[in-house]
């Protein structure tokens, strides 16, 4: 049974380590994140297993952090006031062709990466964008201005 409390703190202390560092694209990862994400899934182990090499406690760590994870999916589809605390909520990062400098700092996303996530829509500049939006998924959704007929 103590795997089990401590599977279940370490799934909660992974879930709000997750919400606090921010979002990122696991395609967009750097090296250093993806090494800092291993880093913690063996520190996170080695608290919930104690040193219990034993198929039981695999099973039941494992188990747990399974099940877990099926209850705030569960939760996140059937409760829709809890979706932000899950999820979060989509952030505006460039309006009317205007990066908002306040929303691009609070996430840590530097212009540079913004006009590259603009480039890999197919974006020259941000000049035609109406809207950017940080999506709860971490990628960036461009919507460009309606062009002017005439």
């Amino acid at each position: 049974m103590d795997i089990v409390l401590r599977a279940i703190v370490a799934f909660f202390f992974v879930f709000l380590l997750t919400r606090i560092v921010g979002r990122r694209e696991l395609g967009s990862l750097e090296p250093f994140d993806l090494i800092l994400l291993v880093m913690i899934g063996d520190l996170v182990q080695q608290g919930v297993t104690q040193n219990d090499f034993s198929v039981t406690g695999m099973l039941l760590a494992g188990g747990t952090i399974a099940i877990l994870v099926v209850l705030v999916s569960y939760g996140n589809f059937k409760l829709p006031w809890l979706r932000p605390v899950l999820e979060g909520d989509p952030i505006i990062v460039v309006q009317d062709g205007e990066a908002i400098k306040r929303n691009l700092d609070r996430n840590r996303i530097t212009h540079e990466e913004l006009l590259a996530a603009a480039r890999l829509q197919g974006l020259a500049s941000l000049d035609r964008v109406q809207w950017a939006v940080l999506e709860t998924s971490g990628s960036i959704s461009f919507i460009e201005r309606e062009r002017s007929s005439g």
